[in-house]
């Protein structure tokens, strides 16, 4: 409201209020930028992350009343202004769809198993891909009976082989546990009581691997989020740089 005010006041006074905007605008998104370089930058002391996003979410705010108030509401008629503006309402619309799954996600993860680093699950799936194989190959060695060992080949080779359930698990489905839950009851009446304990920790091995899936999944959707919403930033702040140079230069009186 006091910048609604302020820029109406300046314009009954005849100034270029377009340019204060502008440049504010700008101002503020290269403000904003700098919440990326901050996360890059983990071992410098600036401050909570969680203070960080806060002020981030607030200066986009501000940054979006001042874009409307920059435009005065119109689409932009101009080929450069137009792209300008199309960049600006995707960097925003990415922006909220960003905080929106950031602090949804982030309540999902830690109730889903431990805190697991992104770059860490692929290593972690391999370790327990192992795992199941040395239990396999152990209990065909000791009971000499093959079911658990087809089981194996035919279920759990696929599926300890790479990601699965990638889009039930964005949407919180509970479908991949009851699966496995079925496959394994259904496996339990050709098993002996020795091959049964093995079946136990591979039912545990698995529902570790769904949790590591779990984990990929969203975190891997916040990080294809910030391949989008960080370029377009740095593309709109080049061409709101490039505008506001022009825009500053013919108010100078250049032509």
């Amino acid at each position: 409201m006091l910048l609604v005010l302020g820029v109406r006041t300046l314009s009954l006074h005849l100034y270029k209020t377009s340019l204060m905007t502008g440049w504010l605008l700008l101002t503020l998104v290269v403000v904003l930028a700098f919440f990326n370089a901050r996360k890059k930058l983990p071992f410098i002391p600036m401050g909570r992350a969680s203070a960080w996003l806060q002020f981030h979410v607030y200066a986009g705010l501000l940054a979006a009343a001042v874009f409307l108030l920059h435009v005065r509401g119109r689409v932009p008629k101009g080929l450069l202004e137009a792209i300008l503006a199309v960049s600006f309402v995707l960097v925003a619309g990415s922006g909220v769809v960003g905080i929106l799954l950031s602090r949804d996600y982030a309540r999902r993860l830690t109730s889903r198993g431990q805190e697991v680093i992104f770059e860490r699950i692929p290593a972690l799936r391999r370790r327990i891909r192992d795992r199941a194989e040395d239990l396999v190959l152990h209990s065909v060695a000791e009971e000499g009976a093959t079911a658990l060992a087809d089981f194996h080949a035919r279920s759990l080779v696929p599926y300890f082989d790479g990601a699965r359930n990638t889009w039930l698990h964005l949407f919180e489905s509970r479908r991949p546990r009851l699966t496995w839950n079925e496959e394994f009851t259904a496996l339990d009446r050709y098993l002996s009581d020795s091959e049964r304990e093995c079946a136990r920790e591979l039912s545990e091995l698995v529902r570790m691997k769904d949790d590591l899936d779990y984990h990929y999944a969203l975190q891997g959707a916040l990080k294809i989020w910030l391949f989008v919403h960080v370029p377009l930033t740095f593309v709109m702040l080049i061409l709101g740089t490039f505008h506001g140079l022009l825009a500053q230069a013919f108010s100078a009186g250049l032509r």
